[in-house]
């Protein structure tokens, strides 16, 4: 199987750390050009000597807040007349806090819609004429498994997901006849700051102890561990491949089976 990404270049969002930044530094291991996207730069810079450079690639970095879409677009517009271009879109998004959907305000709704789906069809709208040129891209969306079932007290994450997700397959019926294909990788708990933090809060929410947060989710995953960044990274390397080029409209949960659907 050959996983190589040599001559594509990908634009990977939230890649200074977790997800993120595995996908960057296993996308430039296939020989992939980066492009980092964040909002910190100081952060983007440090991932950015990480990078695998040995084929001779040449990796780059866009500093943008998902806050403010107006500005995100401004960059990604410098960036194309500057000469570039990508093939692959790698779009992820630090999700909403966790908090009950009861609790949770029209503002916030708004704001981390425009945050994921927003700054998502921006990057798209940018990015498709060149795919349709290449006649190859690929569009990658890192959402959560809470698209297959909800997740208790992630009230709005579970509406945002949502939203994306359908996004993204009605974005696969129309890309898919230029050889452009659009998935969703579907991430189960993982070892990165964001489970810290939703563990910190429902330890808070349900009056327990951190560690019987941990346990409890634990003994809902037949594989019994969390997930590290790396074993998203791998998926979602496949997915850009050219040995996924059928694959196409997907949801795929990497989560050590705790989705219960189908």
């Amino acid at each position: 199987m050959n996983l190589s990404l040599k001559g594509k270049r990908a634009i990977v969002c939230g890649s200074t750390q977790g997800i993120g930044k595995a996908i960057a530094l296993m996308l430039s291991k296939q020989k992939a050009n980066i492009t980092l996207v964040a909002r910190n730069e100081t952060k983007l810079k440090n991932v950015l000597k990480e990078l695998d450079d040995s084929d001779n690639q040449q990796h780059n970095f866009i500093v943008a807040d998902f806050n403010d879409p107006d500005t995100l677009k401004a960059h990604i517009n410098t960036f194309l007349s500057e000469g570039y271009n990508a093939e692959i879109l790698i779009n992820n998004t630090g999700g909403p806090p966790a908090g009950q959907i009861m609790n949770a305000k029209i503002e916030e709704f708004d704001q981390y819609i425009s945050m994921h789906l927003h700054c998502s069809h921006i990057l798209v709208k940018a990015l498709v004429p060149h795919m349709k040129k290449s006649k190859f891209g690929r569009i990658v969306n890192i959402i959560s498994v809470s698209v297959k079932a909800p997740i208790q007290n992630l009230g709005i994450s579970n509406t945002v997901r949502w939203a994306m997700a359908s996004w993204s397959k009605t974005l696969s019926f129309e890309l898919g006849k230029f050889g452009i294909t659009v998935n969703n990788i579907l991430p189960g708990f993982t070892l990165t700051e964001r489970l810290k933090d939703l563990i910190k809060a429902n330890a808070i929410t349900y009056h327990k102890k951190e560690k019987e947060i941990e346990d409890e989710y634990k003994l809902e995953i037949p594989s019994a561990r969390f997930a590290n960044p790396e074993e998203i990274a791998s998926a979602t390397c496949f997915l850009c491949s050219n040995e996924a080029s059928y694959i196409n409209g997907i949801n795929l949960p990497v989560d050590g089976g705790y989705s219960a659907t189908l």
